[in-house]
């Protein structure tokens, strides 16, 4: 079974949000690493110094049929179509170790 990995950049307080739309689009579960960033415009920077902008990395590792439903489930719960919002994307999994478990639940 090939599988994907989908890493989402998001912000904090929409993070919860993510991860219900993934499971209802068939994600089994999700990572949430916290994490800080820039985006395309300067940051924010108060009396000369820099703002932490705060943000979570969330990871879903699911089946490769799965990726589009879940991807547009994340889309649209992170608002992406709004700027500074977040993104996502998919990277390839060669192997996998302790997913017994998650392939006996949704995963096709």
């Amino acid at each position: 079974m090939a599988n994907k990995c989908i890493l989402a950049m998001v912000k904090p307080n929409l993070t919860d949000q993510v991860v219900e739309s993934a499971k209802k689009a068939g994600a089994t579960g999700a990572t949430i690493i916290p994490a800080s960033g820039t985006g395309a415009g300067e940051a924010k920077t108060f009396f000369g110094l820099s703002l932490d902008i705060r943000t979570e990395v969330v990871l879903f590792l699911v089946s490769d049929a799965m990726v589009e439903p879940i991807l547009s489930a994340i889309r649209a719960a992170g608002r992406f179509s709004e700027p500074g919002t977040g993104i996502a994307l998919v990277l390839p999994v060669e192997q996998v170790a302790g997913m017994e478990s998650q392939t006996s639940r949704k995963i096709p």
